[in-house]
């Protein structure tokens, strides 16, 4: 059973059409990642998904059918604004916060607790909200998301004000969700972080939907023709099917000419003697392909 189909969905508030016939779909055991600059339309398409909003046209299927209350208690949301009501002490307030989602308070607390020792919360559990920090009050809203072990887990800037060592505890926690079947839908704008966890994307631009697929497809669909190297010994500044040899980052870019394979120019290094230790096509970042396809998609508008 796909998790979440998202099938042409619009919104508009007055004149401003903020989502313009969306669609994708999120499978289970998978995490997916929904990009797009600053008002691009992806908060409101989550606020569709969640029932929040109603689409003006469209339709959208969550685990199986239509939002209900029901489902919503397996569903976890972490929003990008911190929702913890800041003047009790941590501990109460994630106990309340986790029964909401059907749990008797005393099985909220067991859930709770494990996830307290994990994100290094249990010696701040009598301290009030506001005397934490964010990057704690942000491991606390984790904690709400996950505890009620969700079926679904929508979440919006998941490492806002985190440092490395709890972004990587971020990380491991979400692939072991990914392992146990959970779909994940990840909103952030660390292209990096999508890179390293998402398995397919949509990016939603103005609106609407410029790329949607496997994460590793869409690089090598904006791959150029170009090769990225470095060796032990000097690289030639003629090579047959090389029309430019030039530094890029620490490595050598060779530029080659149209109808050239990579394999042909690896065949020739080595027979020219050269002795390599990285050879790799170029593909791009998902930062240049974000700034490519937004940039270009004004240039057209």
């Amino acid at each position: 059973m796909v998790s979440v189909v998202v099938e042409q969905i619009t919104k508009t508030f007055g004149q401003q059409r903020a989502v313009d016939g969306v669609s994708f779909a999120v499978e289970p055991g998978e995490i997916f990642g929904l990009l797009g600059p600053n008002g691009a339309g992806k908060t409101t398409s989550i606020r569709i998904i969640l029932d929040i909003f109603k689409p003006d046209s469209g339709s959208v299927s969550v685990l199986g059918g239509p939002m209900s209350e029901a489902k919503k208690n397996r569903i976890g949301y972490l929003p990008e604004e911190r929702g913890l009501y800041q003047e009790i002490p941590l501990e109460r307030c994630l106990n309340y916060l986790v029964s909401l989602k059907g749990l008797s308070p005393a099985a909220a607390q067991e859930r709770i607790e494990p996830l307290m020792e994990r994100f290094d919360l249990t010696e701040h559990r009598k301290k009030k909200v506001k005397e934490l920090s964010k990057g704690m009050q942000q491991k606390a809203q984790l904690i709400v998301t996950l505890a009620h072990k969700p079926e679904l887990i929508i979440i919006d800037e998941p490492f806002s004000a985190l440092d490395p060592v709890n972004t990587q505890m971020v990380k491991d926690l979400l692939m072991e969700e990914r392992e146990k079947g959970t779909c994940i839908v990840m909103c952030t704008h660390q292209m990096h972080q999508v890179e390293e966890l998402c398995d397919r994307m949509v990016l939603i631009n103005r609106g609407k939907s410029m790329l949607y697929g496997s994460v590793n497809e869409i690089r090598r669909q904006f791959a150029e023709q170009d090769l990225l190297v470095r060796a032990l010994n000097p690289i030639p500044d003629t090579i047959p099917g090389v029309v430019k040899v030039e530094g890029h980052n620490g490595l050598t870019r060779l530029v080659l000419a149209d109808g050239v394979s990579p394999q042909s120019v690896l065949k020739a290094l080595l027979e020219m003697g050269v002795a390599l230790e990285h050879f790799e096509v170029a593909t791009p970042t998902l930062d240049e392909i974000f700034i490519q396809v937004v940039k270009g998609e004004g240039a057209q508008a």
